[in-house]
């Protein structure tokens, strides 16, 4: 940030910190772009399905191509826009100081709003990259969904129109909305900004201040950061709906799909995970230094500032299985209800209790790992910040 000249409120460089947008954006172009540009593609050779079992096939192929954008992508939007909020919520409430000598200089909210547009260059980053590398797999993905041969063999297009829905509106989408979203978080007093950044977490007053400390301080620290609890939520939701999904699907895809689907869901829980577990601690470390002033223990610490999302967790878990076994349902009964030889579908209590057993390691491990950083948080650290 620069108080001279052409202000810049963020830059490129400082933008790349904020990477989880760029990641999350490859995962949902990744995914869209293949089945995209292969619904395209195959949609040239409609004249050429003259067999019953082909035209039936390649109808729930192009159906199949649909739901996986519309869900994958839309999921994956909407996480964005809820992780670009977060960011930028975030990046003004550490910098109020500095906006409010800025504001007070005379530059205009919307001035120092429009600097925000760079974390349309992180979108932009995430969905060139997610394409390219859909692009380069292309071939592969095309000869495995056609591995019965019902359908021609077809050659790999270049279509502009999956860059500009899946690369370029994205890119000018978030840039827009981020100019928006700052703009409105920056209509704050200049007295307000002024007084910077505030630390500590409040304790809410009412028909729940008589708890016990811990508890009220678990309850206030989910109370302070909504987003972060979405964020657990998604998580788990990913996590659990992608892994039974893919031991679900074993005799509905290939290899190759399953492995991907499994792949972009774990990076997907892993970043989500990981901002939200490392945020807490960032939001809470005043807390903390004072109960380890004050003589709490590094366990009463943790349970204190992680112990309110692990409700949130699993209940992300529990939704991701109902959603995945509606929506395999959904597709083999409706979809591919007319195509022969397709095995009924029935819930997998295997995959559920791999699937359970394996995310209670990952999720207890991301945030054994987050909460290590716990022990090297204390007063006088505060201070001299």
């Amino acid at each position: 940030m620069r108080l001279a000249g052409k202000t810049m409120i963020i830059g490129l460089k400082n933008s790349i910190r904020f990477a989880g947008i760029s990641i999350i954006s490859f995962c949902a172009v990744f995914i869209c772009t293949l089945f995209m540009n292969y619904s395209m593609d195959l949609s040239l050779s409609e004249s050429l399905m003259i067999d019953e079992a082909a035209r039936i096939m390649f109808d729930a192929q192009l159906m199949t191509s649909k739901v996986v954008c519309g869900v994958s992508g839309g999921c994956m939007l909407a996480t964005s826009v809820v992780l670009l909020c977060f960011y930028i919520k975030n990046y003004i409430d550490y910098h109020r100081k500095e906006l409010g000598i800025l504001k007070a200089l005379g530059f205009s909210d919307l001035r120092l709003a429009r600097d925000f547009s760079v974390f349309g260059f992180n979108v932009f980053i995430g969905t060139a990259m997610g394409f390219a590398s859909a692009f380069l797999l292309m071939p592969k993905f095309y000869e495995v969904q056609n591995a019965d041969r019902l359908f021609p063999d077809m050659d790999v297009s270049f279509h502009f129109s999956v860059v500009l829905y899946l690369v370029l509106l994205p890119t000018v989408f978030f840039s827009f909305a981020s100019v928006v979203y700052s703009f409105f978080r920056l209509k704050t007093p200049l007295i307000n900004l002024l007084k910077g950044k505030q630390g500590r977490v409040k304790l809410y007053k009412g028909k729940k201040a008589d708890a016990p400390f811990m508890i009220e301080m678990k309850r206030s620290v989910i109370r302070q950061r909504i987003s972060l609890v979405i964020f657990v939520f998604l998580s788990a939701f990913s996590y659990s709906a992608t892994m039974q999904m893919s031991f679900g699907m074993k005799e509905y895809a290939d290899v190759m799909m399953r492995v991907l689907m499994v792949a972009i869901g774990i990076l997907f829980s892993c970043i989500t995970l990981f901002l939200a577990a490392s945020s807490v601690v960032k939001f809470n470390s005043v807390n903390v230094s004072l109960m380890n002033a004050f003589g709490y223990e590094y366990r009463s610490c943790c349970r204190a500032v992680f112990g309110g999302y692990r409700p949130f967790s699993y209940l992300g878990f529990a939704v991701g299985t109902v959603y995945q076994y509606g929506l395999l349902k959904f597709m083999v009964t409706v979809i591919f209800g007319k195509v022969e030889n397709i095995a009924e579908f029935n819930f997998n209590i295997k995959a559920f209790l791999i699937a359970l057993a394996t995310f209670i390691v990952f999720y207890e491990a991301v945030m054994l790992f987050c909460s290590e950083r716990i022990k090297h948080i204390t007063l006088k650290r505060i201070m001299a910040a």
